[in-house]
């Protein structure tokens, strides 16, 4: 853990995001572990939080991890790059149409990433969607004034991923924590299970994730709890999730949706946190 904290935020909005579970979520992280895996990133609002010295980050999302790489290693570049779009419906949707084209492939890193954060920013509610062909087909936001830029938190991530020992992956959660071990702690924050079948507006990838990768997710979680792994977990409180965790603790935490593709899916609505260690966490702490 860090003495001396980065002033650090997310740089993307992302369905899903857990900034304002934040305090919430504090309250079940051990005091003390070693290694921090998060094999779902996202836009890393705990990762950021907690702002661990090492760490092995992940998603499937290869455009979302890209940002992070180019961050990393050429923010100067991106945040030029960035500094030339403009906030127009038509530009929006000649940028969005990019890979739909042939040259789309032809594009570098700087100029995919700069395209993504673009997107993220300007495109209706910050949601990320892509169709079975995996193009992106969020439509216009129409926002006055979008950060489109956002210099200080660019500069300040790539101090963070610089100063520390921060492995970024882009493939399957079950190999993201292949390498998790006694002590360790991994966050999952995987898509949820749909509430309703209707319910699930976002898909994180044109192969989606579906009630058999959550059985999946499942029995890498007991692995890791096997191998003595601090180990949690946040999902949607529906009763597939709940009835598949019910040996682990399941605590109930109040959310605050503010990304979904319709006004009525958002508000203030149950989710769970599991984790496997709360009484054997107490247990030690007590001896």
């Amino acid at each position: 853990m860090m003495d001396n904290k980065i002033k650090l935020a997310p740089i993307l909005k992302w369905a899903g995001g857990k900034r304002q579970l934040i305090p919430q979520i504090k309250k079940y992280i051990p005091d003390e572990y070693n290694n921090y895996f998060e094999p779902f990133v996202g836009a890393g609002a705990l990762l950021f939080e907690l702002q661990p010295q090492t760490a092995v980050i992940n998603d499937f999302n290869d455009e979302l991890i890209n940002v992070y790489h180019v961050v990393k290693d050429n923010v100067d570049k991106l945040i030029d790059s960035l500094k030339l779009h403009i906030n127009e419906e038509d530009y929006f949707y000649k940028i969005r149409e990019l890979d739909r084209i042939s040259e789309f492939v032809q594009l570098d890193n700087i100029q995919k990433a700069s395209r993504f954060i673009y997107l993220n920013k300007t495109g209706f509610n910050g949601l990320y969607r892509v169709n079975s062909k995996g193009q992106f087909n969020v439509p216009y936001g129409k926002y006055k004034k979008p950060l489109i830029v956002n210099e200080e938190g660019l500069r300040s991530l790539h101090e963070y991923l610089n100063k520390n020992n921060i492995m970024i992956l882009n493939g399957d959660f079950e190999h993201a924590v292949s390498t998790a071990a006694k002590g360790d702690l991994v966050y999952f924050d995987p898509p949820y299970d749909p509430l309703t079948a209707t319910s699930s507006f976002t898909a994180y990838s044109k192969e989606g994730f579906n009630r058999t990768d959550q059985e999946r997710l499942y029995k890498v979680y007991k692995e890791l709890d096997k191998r003595g792994c601090y180990v949690m977990l946040s999902n949607s409180s529906t009763d597939f999730i709940k009835d598949l965790y019910k040996e682990f603790n399941v605590n109930i935490v109040t959310a605050k949706r503010n990304i979904n593709s319709k006004g009525t899916g958002r508000g203030a609505i149950d989710e769970v946190l599991i984790t496997n260690y709360e009484q054997r966490y107490q247990k030690e702490k007590e001896i």
